[in-house]
């Protein structure tokens, strides 16, 4: 079956001082509309989880082809919108799990996780620096779906990862594509001096 794509979108930009980082200008356009086309470009389905009370980021996503979920408690953290957003993906399906605020990640570097995945469908596959400092996008194969959905509070899969180490396989990505993340004004200021 084929994968999907899960954005979690439902953070609240807390560090942001007031901005939200998901609407932030990436050449043109707001970076969860990057994301998200980025993603589409592999051509697999792609569901994006929003929280209910952010309808600029809703905005930024009109026009596109993929499914939008709201996550009822954003407040309880990113397991809330993970668990969210795999409930509305069909059973049986692996899962490309990809933040929504990697600013450098391309449509070629999603690409070379799906092709590594369809070699490997049992392994977890985490997009990692060229250094191999660890980083996403993270594949999880079906059979983690449960184990994905006991997640709590705001850890991300973590706990998942750690339980399934053995599973686990870094994949590297150009530069620092799978590590730039920017959480807090001064991240985008740094980022936009270097770019």
């Amino acid at each position: 079956m084929q994968p999907h794509i899960l954005l979690p979108a439902a953070g609240s930009s807390s560090r942001m001082r007031g901005a939200d980082k998901l609407t932030e200008d990436v050449a043109g356009e707001p970076l969860l509309r990057r994301s998200a086309r980025t993603a589409l470009a592999t051509g697999c389905p792609v569901t994006v989880t929003l929280p209910p009370d952010r309808p600029a980021r809703l905005a930024a996503l009109q026009g596109l082809s993929l499914n939008c979920v709201t996550v009822p408690r954003p407040e309880e953290g990113m397991a809330e919108s993970l668990k969210t957003g795999l409930a509305a993906i069909p059973p049986g399906c692996g899962i490309l799990l990809l933040l929504a605020d990697l600013p450098e990640i391309t449509t070629a570097d999603l690409t070379t996780l799906l092709d590594h995945w369809r070699q490997e469908p049992q392994a977890i596959l985490r997009g990692c620096a060229e250094d191999g400092t660890p980083g996403h996008p993270v594949c999880f194969p079906p059979d983690l779906r449960d184990d994905l959905m006991t997640l709590k509070g705001d850890e991300g899969a973590r706990s998942v990862l750690i339980r399934h180490r053995a599973r686990l396989r870094p994949i590297p990505l150009p530069a620092r594509h799978a590590v730039t993340d920017l959480d807090t004004p001064e991240d985008w200021a740094a980022w936009r001096a270097r770019t």
